[in-house]
């Protein structure tokens, strides 16, 4: 019998902190949207965040976007000779960058460089007693410091998510066109055929979403840092970690309701 209690109390254990660690950032997540609908609003921290995400993001996402699409081209290209269906190789590519490598590729370069850098931020802010300051000045830091990067996340990462789109295409193209010898007319007639409005729509609503998780994660871990510089490294870490997680079990749930059949 003791053994049975025992067994329970050790699965119970994690289950109870798991489900208290989901109620938390639920709770964080209402608080900070509920900021959003109420004046005032700071204009200024949403622009400096917004850079952030989108401008200085950019490099890193569109670096991404042309090599995945490049790669894609040519291991689609390799598996579809063997059954003599080259000609496919253009609607892959299209379909792979825009409903998936997209955004999640994406979403996964602005967790590690954004999401780490916002917790670190509101981590040092915590630590260094800064956000306390903020609530004795009666500045709401939920308003202050959370809610500007949750709006700023949701719009940035899905204009990051058209670029990358493009050029991902843009880079299967190339490949396709200079080394897979196909011709560039046949190539984007074959991309447009296949490509339709809601494979679009798709990308940009998880992109959203992926940009939200990201913000969210990157200010719920430095908002609750303890523990000096220490707690400040496990923050950061704790934000990618997570955001990386909630991003690809995202995309598998938003699939399902875009795609499946």
């Amino acid at each position: 019998m003791t053994f049975l209690l025992d067994l329970l109390a050790a699965i119970g254990r994690p289950v109870l902190a798991a489900t208290a660690s989901v109620g938390s950032v639920a709770i964080f997540a209402a608080t900070g949207l509920s900021h959003l609908v109420r004046p005032p609003f700071y204009w200024r921290l949403f622009g400096r965040a917004f850079i952030d995400f989108a401008y200085f993001s950019l490099p890193v996402v569109a670096l991404t976007a042309i090599f995945s699409g490049m790669v894609i081209a040519l291991q689609s290209y390799t598996g579809f000779s063997r059954f003599a269906a080259a000609g496919a190789t253009a609607s892959v590519v299209v379909l792979s960058v825009v409903r998936e490598l997209g955004p999640v590729l994406a979403g996964l370069m602005v967790a590690g460089r954004v999401g780490a850098a916002m917790a670190a931020e509101l981590g040092t802010m915590r630590v260094t007693d800064q956000i306390d300051a903020l609530q004795t000045l009666s500045t709401n830091p939920m308003k202050y410091l959370v809610a500007p990067r949750l709006l700023a996340g949701t719009i940035a990462l899905p204009l990051l998510v058209l670029v990358a789109d493009v050029l991902g295409v843009l880079g299967g193209f190339v490949v396709g066109t200079l080394k897979l010898d196909f011709g560039a007319d046949a190539y984007l007639r074959s991309t447009l055929d296949f490509l339709k409005t809601e494979d679009v729509v798709s990308s940009l609503v998880k992109a959203a979403v992926f940009g939200f998780i990201v913000a969210l994660m990157g200010c719920y871990h430095g908002y609750r840092s303890k523990g000096g510089a220490q707690g400040v490294g496990a923050a950061t870490t704790s934000a990618v970690v997570s955001a990386s997680i909630l991003i690809l079990s995202f995309d598998y749930v938003l699939t399902e309701l875009f795609f499946a059949r």
